[in-house]
């Protein structure tokens, strides 16, 4: 078994899957939004940052967590947003779920 061919294997099903084919989809429908994918894209920065806040032991500043929420409010009132962050978590959730059996799978014997 070439590890190498498996990995590529494991790309096209991944590229094949459901849960990929409507994130695609849902992405290009976004891209073809201004406003959607505007909204989208400030909210992704947000939460990015205050990810990086919380792992520094930092708390957000109060006028972005304002706007985050007042973001996060507004995109679920838009059908397409929601559809969009719904399939950006079940790819998500399916890649971390690939990275726990790869990661579980590399574990030294005596901590399986």
């Amino acid at each position: 078994m070439n590890v190498y061919d498996e990995a590529h294997s494991l790309a096209r099903a991944i590229k094949e899957s459901q849960e990929f084919k409507e994130f695609d989809r849902m992405r290009i429908e976004v891209d073809n939004d201004k406003e959607t994918s505007d909204m989208l894209k400030e909210f992704t920065e947000l939460q990015m940052q205050f990810q990086t806040a919380q792992l520094a032991g930092h708390q957000p500043d109060k006028e972005s967590f304002k706007r985050f929420q007042s973001l996060s409010t507004m995109l679920m009132t838009k059908p397409l947003a929601a559809r969009y962050l719904q399939a950006q978590m079940a790819i998500a959730t399916m890649m971390n779920d690939v990275f726990g059996i790869v990661g579980e799978a590399i574990k030294p014997s005596d901590q399986k």
